[in-house]
């Protein structure tokens, strides 16, 4: 197939890559055109403008640093939207704004154009090695149309839903992943501080509970189902753990700003009578707040599950 991508940075040059060898003809573009050297050297060939990829092309992806990189790219003078034709097909591989995905989305569809988001996970490394999970929002048909292309870029593609579902899910995950980065910076520096070899805290860690579990597989057990009942570990236990954990920071004096709110957290939970219930249960809090309910039958939990053959990532 013909191909367009636009955006040979650190992750597009790798995807970029992998599609021509997986045979499809590509035509290239990026902000500078030594970026394209490899592959034009290996047969790709060079456009000086989106507009020129996309009337050159069946199906154009990008793969830019942001918001403003995208917009300007696809709406531009010399943009996308100039250059595709009713028909064709643009994927967004970049991590972007779920506002701005459908607004481009509305725009490329009073035209005939297909516009899906296509954010991608697994750092340089996995663009490199075809190690890649693609969330994909937008028409299902359009996306089995051009999971064949999808599978060069990576080795997990997978529909999510509507325009904008593939970004929300993308920033739901690197939300998390930073979250989790800087929590683990706080008890490491405490338990480090409070007198443990730092190798030695890792190796002893890495083999707990939450060690041994891919990170979001634990939503699968309390907090999708809503099954509280009964407690895997109650949440009089779990307050427990966290008060000496911030008692522990206070005494070496290591500031515990997450481990104190997760307190604070659990502490509401208990005054509302859910000492005896699964300490996830303060979880339900967030629900709250948020205005959101979340019940997933457990057979459909059950049916991810069987079905992941991914492994750890």
């Amino acid at each position: 197939m013909k191909v367009g991508f636009i955006g040979l940075g650190t992750m597009g040059r790798h995807m970029a890559s992998n599609l021509m060898k997986a045979g499809h003809q590509l035509v290239v573009n990026d902000v500078r055109r030594e970026a394209a050297a490899p592959h034009l050297q290996g047969g790709a060939s060079w456009a000086e403008t989106p507009r020129a990829v996309a009337e050159a092309v069946e199906v154009v992806f990008t793969s830019l640093p942001g918001p403003p990189e995208v917009e300007a790219v696809a709406l531009g003078e010399q943009g996308l939207v100039a250059g595709l034709a009713a028909g064709k097909v643009y994927f967004d591989l970049s991590t972007n704004s779920p506002a701005l995905v459908r607004r481009i989305h509305e725009v490329f569809k009073r035209r005939g154009i297909h516009m899906l988001d296509a954010p991608v996970s697994g750092g340089p490394r996995g663009a490199e090695s075809r190690r890649l999970a693609l969330w994909v929002g937008g028409d299902e048909d359009v996306f089995k149309r051009y999971r064949p292309v999808l599978d060069a870029i990576g080795d997990q593609p997978y529909y999510v839903g509507p325009i904008g579902a593939g970004s929300v899910a993308k920033l739901v995950h690197n939300c998390a992943g930073y979250i989790i980065q800087t929590a683990l910076a706080e008890v490491f520096t405490m338990g480090v501080k409070a007198g443990v070899e730092p190798i030695a805290l890792w190796k002893a860690v890495r083999q707990g509970a939450g060690g041994r579990r891919r990170t979001f597989d634990g939503l699968a057990d309390q907090f999708l189902p809503a099954k509280f009942e009964p407690p895997s570990f109650a949440l009089r236990l779990a307050h427990k753990d966290v008060t000496l954990a911030t008692a522990l920071g206070r005494e070496h004096k290591v500031p515990m700003r997450l481990a104190n709110i997760t307190l604070e957290e659990m502490t509401e939970a208990l005054n509302r009578g859910w000492a005896e219930r699964d300490s996830r249960v303060a979880m339900l809090l967030q629900e709250e707040r948020a205005g959101v309910e979340i019940r997933v039958p457990e057979a459909a939990i059950r049916e991810v599950l069987a079905d992941d053959k991914s492994g750890p990532r």
